[in-house]
């Protein structure tokens, strides 16, 4: 199929580029460039390029597309709580109007980049499914709902979304990230030799490989329209639950000689919920996670050495979000509106 990225340019896009093209996909990518530059290994390219702001998309961008996989937004909560009404514009209301197009244009799929922080505070100690209630504390999760339910009223004999809640994400990217809790707390010990708590550690959290949310992609475009039609799917494992002191051991243990310690002001954190992803396993026979936090560390650890990650990636620019858009805006590249300046 020819198929339509939105965000292609960036963390989870440049994973998944290289695994349509394996498919025998044809790749548009759209994708302001924010974080263009931003790279730590080389970036595949889509077969069309569409520089364009998620917000101005058009009818004609989507023409001849059979697919869309809308990955496009700004990513993680501390970004969402960075202004919360650019948040919802570039989220919720950019996603709802590229769904309404892509509709309108005919196109079948849409596969919609949700996420499990939607569930946001978990309540007590069982594992979250699918029919588990909203419960989200940040403007990125309340955002995700909010296009879920969009996309479910658009839903019907021509147009068929998917819902895929990934849990948070983690792993080597061309387009690294550093702001992610497997990645930052393997990248501070893997240069400091401390592995850096930003909060008490108890709270759980379900974690995913980049690649492995990159493969539930391809099985969801693969499978027969009838088992992904309007359906939400947790994407992950149901043992790659962790508390955040788990992850920290774990990194310990991949990263020898390195310790444990706490950030100043490091405390609880309300985002804390456990998930089930059986329904994904149930559903989709061609969707088989291959990755651990374990395994992941040592991959992450190994890549951080060979190409000599260094203590100013750890708080600068190029691999945490928040601060690359900080830097773009205090440069007049930016506006606070998150749009480029002319």
């Amino acid at each position: 199929m020819r198929v339509l990225v939105t965000g292609h340019a960036g963390y989870i896009g440049a994973v998944l580029i290289p695994v349509l093209h394996g498919e025998g996909h044809e790749v548009v990518g759209l994708d302001s460039l924010l974080f263009d530059g931003c790279d730590l290994l080389d970036v595949e390219r889509p077969d069309r390029l569409i520089t364009r702001d998620l917000r101005d998309i058009t009818a004609d961008d989507l023409t001849g597309c059979e697919a869309v996989v809308h990955l496009g937004a700004l990513s993680n909560d501390p970004l969402g709580d960075l202004n919360p009404g650019v948040t919802y514009e570039i989220n919720r209301d950019a996603s709802i109007r590229l769904a309404g197009l892509a509709k309108e244009a005919g196109i079948e799929r849409f596969v919609f980049a949700s996420s499990c922080s939607l569930y946001g505070a978990g309540v007590g100690d069982d594992l979250l499914d699918e029919s588990a209630a909203f419960n989200p504390v940040t403007p990125y999760g309340e955002s995700k709902i909010q296009v879920e339910q969009a996309l479910a009223g658009l839903a019907d004999d021509t147009f068929s979304p998917t819902y895929m809640r990934n849990a948070t994400a983690y792993g080597v990217s061309p387009r690294q990230r550093l702001d992610i809790v497997v990645n930052n707390l393997t990248a501070w010990a893997t240069v400091t030799g401390k592995i850096r708590l930003q909060s008490d550690g108890t709270p759980w959290r379900p974690l995913v490989h980049v690649r492995d949310i990159c493969e539930a992609v391809r099985a969801v475009l693969a499978a027969p329209r009838e088992l992904v039609h309007n359906e939400a799917f947790n994407v992950g494992r149901t043992e790659e639950n962790y508390q955040i002191r788990e992850v920290a051991t774990i990194v310990g243990e991949v990263v020898a000689g390195s310790e444990v310690t706490f950030a100043d002001g490091a405390s609880a954190d309300i985002r804390d919920y456990r998930v089930t992803f059986d329904k994904i396993a149930q559903v989709l026979p061609g969707f088989s996670p291959k990755w651990t936090v374990r395994s992941g560390a040592e991959e992450l650890h190994r890549t951080f050495v060979e190409v000599g990650l260094a203590q100013e990636h750890l708080e600068g620019p190029s691999f945490i979000r928040l601060r690359r858009l900080a830097e773009l805006i205090d440069s007049g590249r930016l506006s606070t509106e998150v749009r480029w300046i002319s």
